[in-house]
């Protein structure tokens, strides 16, 4: 059974903003090869995230406001005392951003079924930059025949 990778890259914004990656990730799909199996999807960052839900405007802007009354910016959090750790000269005040992606999934594994991925009618994959604004990678293993 072959297995392939891809890295995904996306260019985000400040702040929480989501982004639905199903469109590359079909696109991946469709140029493999492979009719049936399932693509791994990956997110190799500390504050991004995924899941699977509907890519709805008003939807998407209920989850920001959920995930921000979650781990509000402006708490006190000990990850943002920089000067009681080891850092580097740019790195940002990101305790929320870290605590809300523990709220959500750094992975999603979807089933390809001849050649499509096998989301129900409104589901979507989605990625949440939750600090921002970075180039992040998004890893992609798809498997099958």
């Amino acid at each position: 059974m072959p297995i392939i990778h891809k890295l995904l890259e996306i260019t985000t914004e400040p702040g929480i903003n989501i982004h639905n990656i199903t469109p590359q990730i079909q696109e991946f799909v469709d140029t493999s090869g492979i009719n049936n199996g399932q693509v791994l999807v990956f997110s190799r960052h500390t504050t991004t995230a995924l899941a699977i839900n509907e890519n709805e405007v008003r939807l998407l802007e209920d989850v920001k406001v959920f995930l921000q009354k979650l781990a509000p910016e402006g708490d006190k959090y000990l990850h943002n005392d920089l000067h009681l750790r080891d850092v580097p000269e740019d790195e940002p005040i990101n305790a929320h951003s870290h605590l809300m992606a523990m709220m959500l999934t750094t992975s999603e594994v979807i089933p390809i079924v001849d050649g499509k991925l096998g989301l129900g009618t409104w589901q979507a994959v989605l990625f949440f930059e939750l600090d921002g604004a970075r180039k992040r990678t998004i890893f992609l293993q798809l498997s099958g025949e």
